[in-house]
């Protein structure tokens, strides 16, 4: 198989980014990106660090982020699984990359910059919900902003072809499987749900 590993060769294979991909790109926050940001409940975080590459998924029931300045986002990091792979990553390295997603749009606005993981009594104590407050909040400088081409998500019928997950493997079931059945299966499903809502925060 021929693999391409010039970057000349990458260019005239693809030719020149349309006009319109370069000018819709802006270095900081405007009034309509920030409109789309803070009306974005999710978002993927990719970030890159000495034993690789991570990209994961954050969600919340208002916007995934803050805007401290035109230049700076902040979000907070709540319960999860304590792979901590995403903040390991970061702390090494720095370099991230976010994917705002809202439900219903094909547009998808993307940010890169560089993320730092802080402490702060104050900015973790800023994001209390029900009592509960992050451990640490990724603090994001912006680098780039821009808006992604809305063929993917067109392509994939994210929204329009309905719940596609009908027959799709569990949770539980897959963690059964790469345990040899010592755990997971059923028992891990069922007492999933009651779980998550109880460590949401």
């Amino acid at each position: 198989m021929k693999y391409v590993s010039d970057i000349a060769e990458l260019e005239e294979l693809y030719g020149t980014p349309g006009v319109a991909s370069l000018r819709k790109m802006a270095q900081k926050m405007t009034p309509l990106y920030r409109q789309w940001i803070m009306a974005s409940r999710f978002c993927v975080v990719s970030t890159v660090g000495a034993e690789g590459t991570d990209g994961s998924p954050r969600g919340d029931d208002g916007p995934v982020v803050r805007e401290l300045d035109a230049q700076t986002l902040a979000m907070p990091d709540w319960r999860g699984n304590n792979r901590m792979d995403t903040l390991r990553n970061i702390v090494a390295d720095g370099r991230v990359s976010l994917m705002f997603m809202v439900a219903g749009s094909n547009t998808i606005v993307r940010v890169n910059g560089f993320g730092r993981v802080t402490t702060d009594v104050e900015m973790c104590q800023s994001f209390e919900v029900k009592g509960r407050h992050p451990r640490s909040v990724i603090v994001i400088r912006i680098g780039e902003i821009y808006t992604q081409c809305a063929r993917a998500p067109m392509r994939a019928g994210l929204w329009t072809e309905g719940d596609q997950s009908e027959g799709l493997p569990t949770a539980g079931e897959i963690l059964a499987e790469m345990t040899a059945g010592e755990e997971g299966g059923v028992p891990y499903d069922d007492a999933w749900l009651a779980r998550a809502q109880k460590t949401m925060w």
